[in-house]
């Protein structure tokens, strides 16, 4: 007996969305299934935040349609938003509230009853590991404290759907991993969640990934699938000066791509075996002594780069 598929609780056709004449979203289709982490990664505006609005129902598209939970967000955008929760990049806590006062705040205004409000906030200040906290004001939380008190917020009615925009931006590392077991937890029991997300280790996280360039989806795949449809071999090199390195072999034969990864340079190239002692003795030769060579495993941003074509940083 075979298991059943997972149901699809966020359907996108042709979404489109222009802003003074200028296109921001242009003919988005997306089907999102229950459970999953879906991220979006994209530069600077790519339209990241632009589609979670519109999922959110905040923001109506131009054209096309937006469905949650089987609900048209744009002819029923009321019924639609008691599936969804979302959680902005600012999101609105009231800092001279205390957490406890901004959970009961944010009960309120979900029509939490008293019993469950009082059962879910435990839960939940438990497992982001606020429960010592709840007499704090939300003003003098931590930056990481603030956005796990923002997540429980946004639970505190148990939503389906739950839209974070780029949620872990400036967060410490230990909150960031705290945030994460929460939303990997939250999948556990079906709750879809779609993000946007600037950290390309996060993205690695992610059930699925859509690569967002100027408004449109250029590939969506899980990360190793898309790791696998990447072109080429990569290649690691490091050097005192990985800028003049980049500079130096950017236009050899067989290179596909280069891109500045810190302090060392990746380069795809078509043949590995021929391409490592060719570069290994240009740099020789033009004084480089210091660079080394090694075969490295392609990060998400070296897949964008190679499937999208853009330089432009994530």
């Amino acid at each position: 007996m075979s298991a059943t598929a997972p149901e699809i609780t966020i359907r996108t056709q042709g979404v489109s969305r222009s802003f003074g004449g200028v296109l921001a979203i242009n003919k988005v289709d997306m089907a999102i299934l229950q459970g999953e982490i879906f991220g979006l990664v994209g530069p600077d505006g790519a339209g990241k935040t632009t589609i979670m609005r519109m999922l959110a129902g905040i923001l109506a598209p131009d054209s096309g349609v937006i469905s949650v939970d089987g609900v048209d967000v744009v002819r029923d955008a009321e019924v639609a938003k008691r599936h969804v929760s979302y959680m902005p990049q600012r999101f609105g806590l009231y800092e001279d509230l205390t957490v406890k006062e901004n959970l009961f705040f944010y009960g309120e205004l979900f029509s939490v009853s008293r019993k469950d409000r009082l059962a879910r906030s435990k839960e939940l200040l438990a497992a982001a590991g606020l429960q010592p906290f709840q007499s704090r004001l939300a003003g003098q939380l931590s930056g990481g404290m603030k956005q796990k008190l923002g997540l429980v917020c946004a639970l505190i009615h148990t939503p389906r759907i739950l839209l974070l925009d780029e949620p872990t931006t400036g967060v410490d590392p230990v909150s960031r991993r705290d945030f994460w077991a929460i939303l990997y937890n939250l999948r556990e029991s079906g709750v879809t969640i779609v993000l946007s997300t600037a950290y390309m280790d996060e993205a690695e996280r992610c059930s699925r990934l859509a690569l967002l360039h100027a408004g449109e989806i250029r590939h969506c795949d899980t990360p190793e699938r898309l790791k696998q449809a990447m072109p080429g071999a990569l290649l690691a090199i490091t050097s005192q000066d990985p800028r003049a390195l980049r500079a130096l072999i950017a236009d050899r034969p067989g290179v596909l791509g280069v891109l500045l990864m810190g302090d060392r340079v990746h380069v795809r190239v078509d043949d590995p075996s021929r391409r490592i002692p060719e570069l290994t003795t240009l740099l020789a030769a033009q004084g480089v002594a210091d660079a080394v060579i090694t075969p490295a495993e392609p990060g998400i941003e070296d897949v964008f780069v190679a499937l999208v074509g853009a330089q432009t940083p994530l």
